[in-house]
Formats: C-alpha cells, structure tokens, sequence
C-alpha cells in the first residue's frame, strides 16, 4: 500500500523548525566560543603581566644581591595574581625560582618555548586533576649571573573558568532545546494559522453540487500565493459548467428527436390497425416507418461517432487526397439539388494535396456543401475555394444569405444547436451535421471556424498541407 506523503504543516514545521533549531545551536556555539575566548585572552594578559613584572624585576635587580633578598622579590612577582605561578631555570637547566606548591617541571621540560603569549601560543594540560594554561618562553637579563638566557615557564589554573563553561554549557543546552520546542511550536500555530484560507477555500469548494455550478471563489479574499489557484478552479468550474449545460441540453435534445420519430411510427402503427387493410396499404405504412428508422438510425450513428470523437478514439486512415478533386466530385453530386434549387456552385483555386482520411474528409466537406446550399437564396451562389498558405492549406466555402448573429457564431458547432429554438428539423435532420464536421477537421489536426456577415456567410477549414 502506498505511503501517504506528510502534510504540508509537518513539512514545514519540521524543515522550518530544522532550520531554527540549526540557527540556535550555531548560536549557543558562538556564545560558548566566544566567552572562552575571553577567558583564554584574560589568562594570557595575566600570564604577560607576570613575564613584563618579572623581565622588569630582572632588569632592575643589584647583580650582587643576596639569595634570600632574590627570592623574596622573585615570589612578589605573582603578589595579585591569584592562579598565576612560574618556574625560572637558566639556559643549562639550573633552577632559580619556582613558586611554592606548584610543579611546573614537566611542563618547562617538555614544553616548546614561543616568542610571545598569545591566544594560539598558550597551551592547556591537567595535571594532578587540576586544569593549566601556560607557555614557556625565553627571556634575558644582563644582571642577574652576567648576560644570560632564562627559560621561563608561567601558567595560570583554569579550573574556575572551566567550571564556569561547563555550567553555562548545560545550561545554554537546556535553554536551546527549550527555545527549540518553543520555536516548534510556534512555527507549528503559524503554519496552521496560515493554512486557514486553504481550509475555508476546502469547505467552500466542498459546497458545490451538481445544481449550484455558478459557484465561483473570489479571488480578491484570498493571499496572493493562492490567486492563481483560485482563478484555475474558477476556470475549472466555469469548464464543468458549461459541460453540465452542454450534456444536460444533450440528454433534452435527444429525447426531443428521437420522441418525434418515434411518436410517428407509433401514430402510423395505430391508424393501420383501426380497420383492415389491403397489402398495399400496409406496404405504404411499412415504407413510411421505415423511414423513420432510418432517421434514428442516421441520428444514433451520427451520436456514436460524436462520442468516439470525444473519447480520442477516431483514427483516420491517412491517404493523399487531391481536395479539387474531392470539391468536384461532391459538385457533381449536389449539381441536382442545386439546380432543383437554383443555386450555381462555383470552385476556385489551387489544386492541393493533403494527408487524411478520405471518407471522413469527404463526409465534412459534404455537411458544409450541404449547408450552404440549404441557406442560399435561388439565383445565388455557393463558392469554394482552395488556398495554400503557411504550410496549410485553407478551404473556404461561403454562401450569401441571411447573416448568423454573433452571439451564435461560437454555438453553431455545438450538438443540437438551433438558432430558432422553435424550428423543427424534419427536413434539416438532427442537427449534427456541424459538430461532426468540427470533430473530423480536429481529428486530422485542423482547425474550423466560421464567420458571417449582411453578404454572406463563409466556413473556414485549415488542414496541414502534404509535404512532398
């Protein structure tokens, strides 16, 4: 079973909550750097107090002073300095002070001496449980044994320091992981906070019914980051909308063509069985309700082709086909009713070839002839013309006549569209002519409008041109 993915509230809580969480620990991580490094800095501005104070005792000092007397000036040198003690020996190794309860001999032995203190200079080291920070280093002095190089080893206790950093670690700890709850929850009450108009734009969109398809969002009412989503449902509604229309004036339409066929052989029917008949009496009703079957039957065809269109499931068989050639045939075979009408056909143009199904290509240009016959007044004509343009080629069949308005210019491909609600179609048939012509220009790739004017009225066919 698939997993369901996490809700957009516990992805952001958890990426925003990370993001925090990384934003407080890199800062508790600089507080605790940097109060180390001003311990660290304060150890070693008192570590070079005591080397200035000793260098300076050293300068100072009587060459011929008396061992007691250097060792009581050498132990003052630390007087106000709580943690600091050193140890001085001579070049060769020989000790001259060390200060008292402290052993600094490991440390002056192994140690690398440095030129001056610093933060990267000193060194860090336990000893006895007890935590050091020190250097060692050279220093001279002409009066104390002649000229003469002294290894000086000073250091400091840093165990306040390190109890301190400890402390204010566990402590930063506690407080981040209470700042990063804190922080959870509040970006989690943010993003449900902020989720709100989706919600309320759910309950709204749950609201809507097959009967209440006018519905639409607003908009204006919602954050900018939801307004596209809003117009594509507008649109979305506006399109199931219209669809619901369309298939419900579908299902009336039908009803409505199929009851007058049906009504009629049903009334034929009644009327030959209220009294007795000769054969050819029967004949006659047999031949009139065969009629109508053939009507429905046209009209379920006409439907069951529509609905394979609409399913993508029209699959033309491609073969070239000369269009003058299919437009002079078609003229043939309208020449009769033409003339019984009085209306001349007229072809012009190229001849050109294209790529599609010649019985379906066929069967469209014979709905537009058809079409435009009907409407053109006697004594006019009906014109065709054939025009390469663009990689395309354009066909045109216009015919004068009484304009179409144009607010039904955008209709006239629907099914059962009728321009006069109250014409009946007993002689124009079920009114599918357009929307089938429509569905067999689009299934070969093409395009079909049409447009009228007080003149005349033109059905403008675009098919994509046979490349040689």
């Amino acid at each position: 079973m698939k997993r369901r993915p996490l809700s957009l509230v516990v992805r952001l809580t958890v990426s925003i909550g990370a993001v925090i969480t990384a934003v407080l620990l890199t800062f508790g991580w600089m507080m605790e750097r940097s109060i180390n490094n001003h311990f660290v800095q304060q150890d070693v501005d008192e570590l070079n107090s005591v080397v200035q104070a000793l260098q300076y005792l050293l300068a100072t000092v009587p060459a011929d002073i008396p061992a007691d007397e250097l060792h009581q000036r050498l132990a003052s040198v630390v007087t106000g300095h709580r943690n600091a003690q050193y140890r001085i020996s001579t070049d060769s190794g020989s000790l001259i002070y060390s200060t008292p309860g402290f052993n600094l001999d490991t440390f002056a032995r192994t140690a690398r001496p440095v030129e001056e203190i610093t933060i990267d200079t000193v060194e860090n080291w336990n000893d006895h449980q007890e935590a050091f920070r020190g250097a060692v280093l050279w220093i001279e002095s002409d009066r104390l044994e002649g000229t003469a190089k002294f290894r000086l080893a000073v250091a400091t206790g840093i165990d306040f320091h390190l109890h301190y950093l400890d402390g204010f670690r566990n402590h930063l700890r506690i407080v981040t992981l209470a700042a990063c709850l804190i922080a959870l929850l509040a970006t989690w009450f943010a993003v449900y906070q902020g989720h709100a108009p989706i919600r309320r734009i759910s309950r709204e969109m749950r609201r809507i019914r097959s009967d209440q398809m006018d519905f639409r969002l607003e908009p204006r009412s919602v954050p900018a980051e939801l307004v596209e989503l809003t117009i594509s449902f507008n649109e979305m509604i506006g399109r199931l909308e219209d669809v619901f229309r369309r298939l419900s004036d579908f299902s009336g339409d039908i009803a409505h063509e199929l009851r007058t066929p049906v009504t009629n052989l049903r009334t034929h029917t009644e009327v030959a069985l209220t009294q007795a008949r000769s054969v050819e009496q029967y004949r006659e009703v047999l031949y009139s309700n065969l009629e109508e079957y053939d009507r429905m039957a046209k009209m379920v065809g006409d439907m069951l082709f529509l609905a394979q269109a609409d399913n993508q499931l029209l699959k033309p068989e491609l073969v070239d086909i000369d269009l003058q050639s299919e437009l002079r045939n078609l003229f043939d075979y309208f020449s009769a009713w033409a003339e019984e009408r009085e209306v001349l056909l007229e072809n012009t143009g190229e001849q050109v070839h294209v790529l599609g199904d010649r019985l379906m290509i066929r069967r469209a240009l014979s709905n537009l002839l058809s079409n435009a016959v009907r409407h053109t007044p006697e004594g006019q004509s009906v014109t065709t013309t054939l025009q390469v343009n663009s990689g395309n080629v354009r066909i045109r069949i216009q015919n004068p006549g009484p304009p179409i308005p144009e607010e039904h210019l955008n209709h006239i491909f629907e099914r059962f569209y009728r321009l006069d609600a109250s014409r009946q179609r007993s002689s124009e048939g079920a009114g599918l002519g357009l929307a089938i012509t429509k569905s067999i220009i689009e299934a070969h790739g093409g395009k079909i409008r049409a447009f009228s004017t007080t003149e005349a009225t033109t059905f403008e066919v675009q098919l994509p041109l046979k490349i040689e």
